[in-house]
C-alpha cells in the first residue's frame, strides 16, 4: 500500500505556541490558506482515499483542501497524542519533558508509545482491507512517528527528540 503523508495545516494554537494534542482547535487563517495549497499540490496525484482523525483541525484541513473530491475515513485512533493534563499548554512547558513521556504517560494523557500503537493499530487493520490503494493520510506528528517505526526510518526516541522539519509531504510503502 502506498500512502502520502501530510501535517494538518497551522492552528490557532499552532500560531500561538500551543500544545492541542486532544484540544479541539480549529485553523488560523494562514492554515486555511495552507489547507487551499495542500490541495493544488495534490491535484494530480492518484489518491484513491483520504483518512484523518476526528479532531477540527485534520477534518477542516481535508474539507479545504480537497472539498469532498475524495472519499474521507474519519478515525479516531489517528489523534495527536493526548498530553492529559498539558492538552491546552504552551509548548515550551510540553515539549521540556516530552523526551521523559516515550514509556511513561502524560499526566492523565498517553505516553508516545501508547500513542504509536494506537495509529499503528488503525494502519495495520486499514492495510489488511485496502491494500492496493494509494492513500493520503492527513494528520498529527504521533501519525508520522507511527509510520516511521512501521517501515522502520527510525526509533521512537529519534522521533520524538528530532526537530521537526515541515515538507509537504512524505512517502511511504507498507
Amino acid at each position: 500500500m502506498k500512502i502520502y503523508y501530510a501535517t494538518h495545516s497551522e492552528t490557532t494554537d499552532n500560531a500561538d505556541g500551543i500544545a492541542s494534542g486532544w484540544k479541539d482547535v480549529g485553523l488560523s487563517e494562514k492554515g486555511i490558506q495552507q489547507s487551499k495549497e495542500m490541495g493544488e499540490r495534490f491535484k494530480d496525484i492518484k489518491i484513491d482515499l483520504i483518512c484523518t482523525s476526528d479532531l477540527k483541525r485534520a477534518v477542516d484541513t481535508v474539507k479545504i483542501a480537497f472539498e469532498d473530491r475524495l472519499p474521507v475515513i474519519y478515525d479516531k485512533r489517528l489523534r495527536e497524542i493526548s498530553y492529559g493534563d498539558l492538552n491546552g499548554h504552551p509548548l515550551d512547558e510540553v515539549y521540556s519533558i516530552k523526551h521523559t513521556k516515550i514509556k511513561e504517560p502524560f499526566p492523565n494523557g498517553e505516553s508516545f508509545e501508547q500513542a504509536v500503537q494506537r495509529v499503528q493499530d488503525f494502519i495495520k487493520e486499514f492495510k489488511a482491507k485496502h491494500n492496493d490503494k494509494t492513500v493520503l493520510i492527513v494528520d498529527h506528528r504521533a501519525t508520522h512517528y507511527a509510520l516511521d517505526l512501521l517501515v522502520g526510518n527510525r526509533t521512537l526516541e529519534e522521533c520524538v527528540n528530532e526537530k521537526f522539519v515541515w515538507q509537504p509531504w512524505w512517502e511511504y510503502e507498507i
